[in-house]
């Protein structure tokens, strides 16, 4: 496996719990990291640069209490997701705060920078960098990411269309940092799986937002409960750039799923009901919806992976050809 140094011996499991918008906070991120899973939330879930330093502080604090409280336990490392793109205006002030608090994990998205890879190096910090195809991932590389997010078909959010068997293999063939793979996993034997296909870790996205700690409304959780993999409808129409959303979400806002624009964003103002907004009403889910059958509390859930994971890597060693 290729892990970054700071995260080796603090993962019950490797997986990371993706910074999703509008859902991931500091709660979900401490009992994640308390309990052997990378917790990541996006900046730009705090409206302000202030705000967003102070759940920077908070997470660090809580995590440090963490391991004063328990001698010998380390928690898992706590990451930052920043928008790197010029119409973000607040990448620079969020990214001198990732500085200032020196912070584990960065992980960027539309951009990458080796500027920015050089600043959070300067501190010691790790920065992955999330990609839909090989000509991205080769981008990133160049800048001199630590790891590759490899986005692949299925995966909530702004997914890419490659298989994870055709985008995994050929990305190995020339980055031999962390791959971190993404796209419809959900439990912990996927976890084995993706890593038996030679990732390293795991990005699980929608599976987080089904928890107690998340920070959607209930109705979110509800409608993940209810869809299989057939109600995800993945389209540029919603934010301009192609994801994948919640059918029944889409109905409610008003919209068509089957008769959405196949290029052009949809004009909110006008065609949406006006009290229902993307990502905030209209919302993101995997092809992994699926298997999601309750919603535990994040530390549980954890613990679940774990032992679904270890149980997976049992069962293969068990069954191997030759074995």
């Amino acid at each position: 496996m290729s892990l970054p140094e700071s995260f080796r011996g603090t993962l019950s499991v490797p997986v990371v719990a993706a910074p999703m918008f509008l859902t991931s906070g500091p709660d979900l991120v401490v009992e994640c990291c308390t309990n052997g899973v990378v917790g990541t939330f996006p900046a730009l879930n705090q409206r302000t640069t202030e705000g967003f330093e102070a759940w920077v502080v908070e997470i660090k604090d809580r995590l440090a209490t963490f391991e004063s409280e328990n001698p010998g336990r380390r928690a898992a490392p706590f990451g930052v997701n920043l928008i790197v793109h010029h119409t973000n205006p607040r990448v620079e002030a969020d990214l001198t705060v990732c500085v200032k608090h020196r912070v584990p994990l960065v992980i960027t998205s539309l951009g990458a920078v080796a500027d920015l890879v050089d600043q959070v190096h300067g501190y010691g910090g790790v920065v992955f960098h999330d990609v839909t195809t090989v000509r991205h991932a080769k981008s990133a590389a160049r800048a001199n990411v630590d790891g590759l997010i490899l986005v692949c078909a299925g995966a909530g959010g702004h997914a890419g269309t490659l298989s994870p068997f055709a985008l995994l293999p050929e990305v190995r063939r020339f980055f031999d940092g962390t791959i971190i793979l993404a796209g419809a996993i959900s439990d912990g034997r996927q976890v084995a799986a993706a890593q038996a296909m030679g990732a390293d870790l795991a990005y699980l996205g929608t599976r987080f937002i089904a928890t107690k700690e998340s920070t959607v409304p209930d109705e979110n959780r509800a409608m993940i409960l209810d869809s299989t993999a057939a109600d995800i409808v993945y389209t540029p129409a919603i934010s301009g750039i192609p994801a994948n959303f919640l059918r029944r979400s889409l109905v409610e806002a008003g919209l068509d799923p089957d008769n959405l624009p196949t290029k052009d964003k949809i004009d909110m103002g006008e065609e949406l009901n006006p009290e229902k907004r993307a990502w905030k009403n209209i919302w993101s889910a995997g092809q992994g919806v699926g298997i999601i059958d309750d919603v535990p509390g994040a530390a549980d859930l954890c613990r679940r992976l774990a032992t679904e994971y270890r149980d997976a890597i049992a069962a293969l060693n068990a069954n191997r050809i030759g074995g």
